[in-house]
């Protein structure tokens, strides 16, 4: 079993379960109580019965898309937080304009076991590469590094030469930041004959870490390892030496659903993930995230026991404009919910003749005319544009979380 951060990593999957669901009435209940979004959006739920899965998946989704707009209503933080901006330790301001708070305590973002599990550890300096100025990662990463009992350099982004420079002086044994920003400083440092040898772990997230970068830092001895959060929730799941997907962050429970729906995925199929925190001062419940991933089954080589995500697939957001009117992956899930025997379908967008084409392909055990029929009437009412309707078998479509491809040219 690998060296992990604390005994929550290991705990067996049912117990986790159970202490997880058996504390999420209470994070409901605090939220509803003292947080004036959560109290008009969940002003029907009975917190106590929030005890499974499945009862969490009955509760009202908040999309990140959603917060630009809220927040611009009531500002400054649309009414999600508990507690007064003064009493914050600090506020941020990421693109969108989307406002950001931040506790105080140790570690309020949760990254300390993400960097742990890079092999960061007490007594290490670290060389902080993102932003300190209004956006949180580098307080973020901050914070996880201080709580682990490191020292931090925080370097921020850019001005390259100064940062190869102060790494070749200070001699850091990790890096923290995207994953292309590390290999401009190590070649920066080569370029100007600097030993930047004492680099020997990477934290990367912030941007996809690609396979032609992962050989790079093998090729220089970096042992470099990812994680997937977001400036609301903090960190969401990380990299293990297993390198066998990204394992769950202790802190939070993770559901993925279909795009454009609240409703939960098989396991294996790519969705939507979607994040309830325990974070008191921002309680957010059923967080759509606009990400999709997919679970993979059983459990990491590592020895953790958390349920791992296969990594960042895409956005979920297909929103795509036909015939100047959008198009919605709700509207799609609108037309499955009145057809219940479809299983599940993909809208195809396309061009014939200078004009554009819809094509819903659906799985479903059933065919026939009368059905398909029935299906481009609703596809018609729910979308105001016409389209074809196909039929497939179940399992045929792509595992790839779309449910609006835009197949034009």
């Amino acid at each position: 079993m690998s060296d992990t951060y604390d005994q929550l990593e290991t705990r067996s999957p049912d117990r986790r379960e159970a202490e997880l669901f058996a504390a999420l009435p209470a994070q409901i209940a605090h939220a509803k109580a003292n947080a004036p979004y959560f109290t008009r959006l969940l002003a029907d739920v009975d917190p106590a019965a929030v005890g499974d899965r499945t009862a969490l998946s009955t509760l009202p989704i908040t999309r990140k898309s959603d917060l630009i707009a809220l927040q611009r209503d009531a500002p400054p933080f649309g009414g999600m937080t508990t507690i007064a901006i003064g009493r914050l330790a600090r506020v941020f301001a990421s693109p969108g304009p989307i406002h950001d708070p931040e506790a105080h305590g140790t570690d309020p973002w949760r990254t300390a076991r993400a960097l742990y599990a890079s092999g960061i550890r007490g007594g290490d300096l670290v060389q902080n590469c993102f932003a300190y100025h209004l956006t949180p990662a580098g307080s973020m990463f901050e914070t996880g590094a201080h709580a682990l009992g490191c020292a931090v350099i925080p370097a921020g982004v850019g001005n390259t030469e100064m940062q190869a420079q102060v790494a070749a002086h200070l001699k850091p044994r990790a890096y923290i930041g995207t994953p292309d920003f590390l290999k401009i400083i190590l070649e920066k440092g080569d370029e100007l004959g600097l030993d930047l040898s004492s680099i020997a772990i990477g934290h990367l997230t912030g941007g996809p870490f690609l396979p032609d970068a992962r050989a790079y830092y093998e090729g220089r001895g970096i042992a470099a390892y990812q994680s997937y959060g977001t400036a609301d929730l903090g960190l969401v799941a990380y990299e293990t030496p297993a390198r066998a997907g990204l394992v769950v962050e202790e802190g939070v429970i993770v559901e993925i659903v279909r795009p454009g729906t609240g409703d939960p995925v098989p396991a294996g199929e790519v969705g939507e993930v979607v994040v309830t925190t325990f974070n008191q001062a921002y309680p957010l419940v059923r967080f759509a995230t606009g990400d999709l991933s997919a679970v993979l089954p059983g459990e990491s080589p590592c020895g953790r026991t958390n349920m791992r995500l296969k990594g960042w697939m895409g956005r979920a957001d297909q929103t795509t404009k036909v015939k100047g009117m959008f198009v919605h992956p709700q509207q799609i899930a609108e037309v499955l919910r009145r057809h219940p025997q479809i299983g599940k379908a993909r809208l195809v967008v396309g061009r014939q003749d200078a004009n554009d084409t819809m094509t819903l392909r659906c799985e479903s055990p059933e065919s026939g005319e009368a059905l398909a029929a029935s299906v481009r009437e609703t596809l018609a009412a729910v979308t105001k544009l016409k389209g074809v309707v196909e039929f497939a078998a179940p399992g045929s479509l792509p595992n790839d979380g779309k449910v609006i491809e835009d197949a034009r040219a």
